[in-house]
């Protein structure tokens, strides 16, 4: 089939109908940011922040449009001067030609959506279902249960977790026995912490997320819960990209058009370092 030229309206379209902004929270802000409907969109760089060295890539590349994960304006704003960073981001890319959109917890409840991706990466066989089903559609929903292809102690599920996901400054943390075998396993790109509950009550063997705090981690394991993997943030969220990219240039190219996209390489994960690495005494 002949390819045909393509606006950023027919590539919105294509990402809406992929992750329906109405399965957003009630708090967030997905959708398009900046950018005219109207534009030539055939470079599409995914990436989890909408931060500057995002931005570097985007208009080094010359995309047209940026999907991140995370909203730019999550609460709003009444201004989009560039004395912020924020502001900054909106006039750059503007001045360089490209659009910003917005996919969050409407791609964390898809199906398959960033759970899908994560669980995936970390080595998840088989058939996934959602760790806290949606009331609308249980077969979309928050997190993933899957299986391992075989169990294993839950020192070697963190290590094929760790090769698994992308390297960031800090490793993942581990609570329970390392030697504990664990087969089903529960995952939640992003924060998870308020599933540790639901997690514990799907009698998995061990729950992977991020941002894990010291209390809730500290009584779910006094109360005999799963074992627990602590990833970065950023790390659990970055599998989904490449996963994003490819349903969006199939969708696209089952109606004759073709767009290039690609994942963004920044690691853009807030924790740069560990005293490790910037103690002189280790080298």
């Amino acid at each position: 089939m002949e390819s045909i030229s393509c606006t950023l309206a027919e590539v919105v379209e294509c990402l809406e109908a992929l992750y329906d902004p109405s399965w957003a929270e009630s708090w967030d802000a997905v959708g398009l940011v900046c950018g005219d409907p109207e534009q030539a969109a055939r470079k599409v760089l995914f990436a989890v922040d909408p931060v500057a060295v995002v931005v570097d890539e985007a208009l080094g590349w010359g995309a047209d449009l940026v999907v991140t994960h995370h909203p730019l304006y999550l609460r709003g704003t009444t201004s989009v001067a560039a004395t912020t960073f924020k502001g900054r981001v909106v006039h750059r890319l503007i001045r360089g030609g490209a659009a910003l959109y917005a996919a969050h917890t409407n791609a964390d409840v898809a199906d398959p959506g960033v759970s899908d991706a994560l669980a995936r990466a970390v080595g998840l066989t088989g058939d996934l279902r959602p760790l806290q089903p949606s009331a609308a559609d249980p077969r979309r929903g928050l997190g993933r249960i899957g299986d391992l292809p075989a169990p294993m102690p839950l020192r070697e599920f963190a290590a094929l977790a760790a090769s698994g996901l992308p390297r960031t400054a800090g490793p993942l943390r581990v609570a329970g026995d390392p030697g504990r075998p664990v087969r089903t396993v529960a995952v939640c790109g992003g924060a998870g912490d308020s599933l540790l509950g639901t997690a514990r009550a799907a009698g998995v063997d061990v729950f992977l997320t991020a941002d894990l705090r010291h209390h809730p981690a500290s009584e779910h394991m006094e109360a005999d819960g799963p074992a627990l993997v602590d990833a970065s943030h950023w790390a659990t969220e970055w599998p989904w990209l490449a996963d994003a990219a490819r349903r969006l240039t199939s969708a696209l190219a089952a109606r004759g058009i073709t767009v290039e996209a690609r994942v963004s390489d920044a690691v853009t994960d807030a924790w740069t370092a560990t005293t490790t690495d910037l103690d002189p005494r280790a080298s």
